[in-house]
């Protein structure tokens, strides 16, 4: 972050929370439904801070940061905005012709994006800061509910909603804030962490960085973000790992041994992981994650990685660990009995998918697997169109979604075909969200043994949310 421009939210902090003649200021967000936006519209609520804000759609995000005493708009009308707001906070991914952005920008309000916000929130605080291309918003929960559990106290800033606490924020009286290093628009080189993890390198947001080497170079720029006497721990095998030149770093990895942190004596048990955490100086043995996915066991090794350099002891680590019930929508079990297996998981990247499918059909190797998945971005479609295919041919029945377009106009001759017609796997169809919920009834009154139970997975970014309530009713009926 410029110097000038975290002096200047310093000081906007500052005077916010102290606020004039005894009344606090307050805060205005556009795009306040997002997932980042609103972990820092909770911080100032938490605060005792007036917040209010803007989003397109309602959504039960918004509904909660109403419940919860934050005033939200669905119009975009400068009259229902705060215009005596102390500054106001945007996401990139609102347009640039939105007519509240642009009142406040042309009436000379400091104007900020959530990254400098929380760039300026932690400049004082000990931040682990987790970052990756994919696999961040579990581990980066996994870190905060290790503390939170053991006693230690974090505040937490995810980019998910975590289980256990029902939330993306959550604040402690220990200067010490967890954070989810967002590599999008390069958000993530604004923080300064003391501890942080690297994921993944892996090719994405290449309407942002335009080539894989880009992405590359801004997680070791990330990696030089790092305090003195800081630590990173780092997945083992990435690409162009010796770049990453940081003097006290700690690779992991879930079973590879050459990793300075592992699992050994991996056991499956209905859905759930037993192993062993080995390092060469400690070992926690028995450890249990009540999750699926190997790609989590890996996860939950970061974050214990942490825990063990923040000395928590071991028996608090292996309770939080069996305690801890994942985060919304990263392999999220919806349904989990003898005949069925719901997953919904937000796995947009091939990459994500990989792990997501893999991790289904390790756990439950004899059960059909069928997904439904929603592409996201006419861009990601585009760059990644093999990669979809390639991963998908390995569910046993696939159903692709309409691309959900997000923040961006359609491509021509980008569509969810562009996958289908990619696949080896010819048990592919495309079906309109619209006409999910008649498609998956049709196969219930055909065959519900064989035609829906086994493993059934949805995933996606974009609002194949909104269908898993609808499908659960469906699978569900006898």
């Amino acid at each position: 972050m410029k110097k000038e421009l975290n002096e200047i939210l310093t000081t906007l902090l500052q005077l916010t929370f102290q606020g004039v003649n005894g009344v606090k200021g307050s805060v205005f967000f556009i795009g306040i439904g997002g997932i980042g936006m609103s972990a820092l519209a909770r911080y100032f609520n938490a605060k005792g801070i007036n917040v209010s804000g803007y989003d397109k759609t309602e959504t039960l995000l918004t509904k909660q940061l109403q419940a919860e005493g934050i005033g939200v708009h669905y119009e975009d009308n400068i009259d229902l905005a705060d215009k005596n707001a102390s500054f106001i906070v945007y996401t990139p991914a609102v347009p640039k012709n939105q007519s509240q952005l642009n009142y406040f920008i042309n009436n000379n309000y400091t104007v900020v994006k959530r990254s400098d916000v929380l760039g300026a929130i932690t400049s004082s605080s000990f931040n682990i800061c987790v970052a990756g291309t994919h696999g961040k918003t579990t581990t980066s929960s996994m870190v905060a509910h290790l503390l939170q559990h053991s006693g230690y106290g974090c505040n937490a800033f995810l980019g998910g909603i975590a289980v256990n606490y029902n939330s993306n924020f959550w604040s402690s009286s220990n200067n010490v804030c967890v954070v989810e290093a967002d590599e999008y628009d390069r958000s993530f080189l604004k923080l300064n962490p003391d501890v942080a993890i690297i994921t993944a390198i892996d090719a994405d947001h290449l309407d942002i960085y335009g080539t894989a080497e880009n992405v590359e170079n801004a997680f070791i720029e990330f990696s030089t973000k790092i305090k003195k006497g800081g630590c990173l721990l780092l997945k083992y095998g990435l690409k162009r790992s010796n770049d990453f030149n940081v003097k006290d770093t700690c690779t992991y990895n879930a079973t590879d041994t050459n990793a300075n942190i592992y699992a050994q004596n991996l056991t499956i048990h209905n859905g759930s992981y037993t192993f062993d955490v080995v390092n060469k100086y400690w070992t926690i043995n028995d450890v249990t994650l009540n999750m699926g996915g190997l790609h989590n066991v890996e996860n939950i090794i970061a974050a214990i990685g942490v825990a063990k350099y923040l000395k928590i002891s071991d028996n608090k680590i292996k309770e939080a660990v069996s305690e801890y019930k994942g985060v919304k929508r990263r392999f999220e079990y919806i349904i989990k009995n003898d005949e069925l297996v719901f997953i919904d998981d937000y796995a947009h990247h091939p990459d994500e998918l990989n792990a997501l499918l893999n991790g289904a059909k390790n756990l439950f190797p004899t059960k059909k697997c069928t997904i439904i998945f929603q592409p996201h971005l006419y861009s990601r479609t585009n760059d990644f169109a093999d990669g979809f295919a390639s991963v998908l041919d390995e569910a046993d029945e696939i159903i692709l979604l309409p691309i959900y377009p997000a923040r961006e106009s359609p491509m021509v001759g980008v569509s969810s075909d562009m996958i289908m017609q990619r696949m080896k796997n010819k048990n592919v169809k495309v079906i309109a969200k619209e006409n999910i919920a008649h498609y998956l009834m049709s196969l219930k009154q055909i065959n519900t043994k064989e035609n829906v139970d086994g493993v059934f997975i949805t995933a996606g970014a974009g609002d194949i949310d909104t269908l898993v309530n609808p499908i659960k009713e469906i699978l569900n009926i006898k």
